[in-house]
């Protein structure tokens, strides 16, 4: 980035920050803060090991120093501003969850946009929220864009601020669905025996309620219909795909189901033998289609730092951005943060990776050397590395 870059965009930060309000987290004076200026170079400087109180108001700091990335602790210290993490003295921490989308499984990067890698990371966010307001019960969550290529989630319920990181990489597990094994998704009750028995009989079930048992049958139930919506000849091939499913156990699964719909509907999957193992065989399905990619370092350490809302993300210039729940199906990250600073005005600059650029509602292609653009596409093309300041 060309020294004329650098200072137009630190002095547009600048200029943001000076009308904008953000809102620090709660026990920001017990938190630790860090910040990466504009600095010379082509790598950047992470200044860190701060407290609110070495920094100021936290709006006066950002007007005064117009950072390129702004950050605060999940951990909560007596000395937050001590220089080594074993002075800090450790009180407790948010649970903190980041996903990105170049992490993601379902991104094929080279080839998904950015605007459809910020909608699979959406999908996977709905993922995660399902988990942990259904699974776990917390409804003290913060919801925020990180700028970039992703979200993060802050929880701050009491129950889970003073977990180590053993206990928190098991949420993690969980949630990702490590380890999974199916036999724990199962319910066994004993049933009366059948003539000649004298012992009962186990009935198998998954529950319909929640968890990942719920996820299991809503997937396997979708798999049946699938299945009963086919010619029987499509249906069994499609059944001999899975491992360990010849044609005598596709036939025996495909009549069981169609036989015993109810029973499935009901969570039953002792409807056959053969059906008992293609729900088993789902699991794997279940697992890839329904977990939370999260990024599991991020969760477990209790120290991490993460990015302030209400700040601008250096590598976008969009805002980092708290999303209300009840907003969250409406919210268009190609558009709400886009700073209203950058809003109304075009800017010259000298591009130097073109292509395709969406935001703001708009879409454009651009080619390399000089063009005219929105001051928002321009900030995020300078900022992303693709675009240098032109001269005016």
């Amino acid at each position: 980035m060309e020294e004329r870059t650098r200072a137009y965009l630190r002095g547009r930060f600048g200029d943001h920050y000076r009308q904008a309000a953000v809102t620090p987290p709660p026990a920001a004076n017990e938190r630790e803060w860090g910040f990466i200026p504009w600095t010379e170079g082509p790598g950047e400087t992470m200044v860190r090991h701060r407290s609110l109180l070495d920094l100021g108001e936290i709006e006066d700091f950002l007007g005064r120093r117009k950072p390129r990335h702004v950050y605060f602790s999940a951990g909560r210290y007596d000395e937050p501003s001590a220089s080594t993490m074993s002075d800090k003295g450790w009180r407790s921490s948010d649970l903190v969850f980041d996903l990105d989308a170049d992490h993601l499984p379902s991104v094929v990067l080279g080839e998904d946009s950015y605007a459809e890698m910020l909608e699979k990371c959406k999908d996977a966010l709905l993922r995660l929220l399902d988990f942990l307001e259904d699974d776990f019960g917390f409804d003290d969550l913060t919801i925020v864009f990180s700028g970039g290529r992703g979200y993060h989630v802050h929880v701050r319920d009491e129950r889970i601020r003073h977990l180590e990181r053993d206990a928190r990489r098991e949420i993690v597990d969980y949630v990702r669905g490590i380890g999974l094994e199916f036999d724990e998704l199962v319910d066994e009750e004993s049933v009366a025996g059948t003539a000649g028995r004298s012992s009962p009989a186990q009935k198998r079930t998954l529950s319909t309620e929640g968890g990942w048992s719920a996820r299991a049958h809503r997937h396997m139930l979708a798999v049946v219909d699938e299945l009963l919506a086919m010619d029987e000849a499509d249906a069994l091939d499609r059944l001999q795909e899975y491992d360990g499913i010849g044609e005598g156990k596709a036939t025996a699964a495909l009549n069981a189901a169609r036989s015993n719909y109810e029973q499935l509907e009901a969570g039953n999957i002792d409807v056959h033998p053969a059906f008992y193992q293609l729900a088993k065989i789902l699991l794997h399905e279940v697992v890839a289609a329904d977990n939370a990619p999260i990024d599991e370092p991020v969760t477990t350490d209790t120290n991490r730092l993460i990015r302030l809302p209400g700040s601008l993300h250096g590598g976008s210039g969009l805002e980092v951005q708290r999303i209300d729940r009840d907003d969250l199906d409406a919210f268009d990250p190609l558009v709400d943060p886009v700073p209203e600073t950058f809003r109304g005005h075009d800017i010259t600059v000298e591009v130097t990776d073109g292509g395709l650029v969406e935001l703001d509602g708009d879409s454009f292609t651009l080619e390399a050397g000089n063009q005219t653009v929105p001051e928002h596409v321009g900030v995020f093309l300078m900022a992303r590395g693709r675009a240098e300041k032109g001269k005016e």
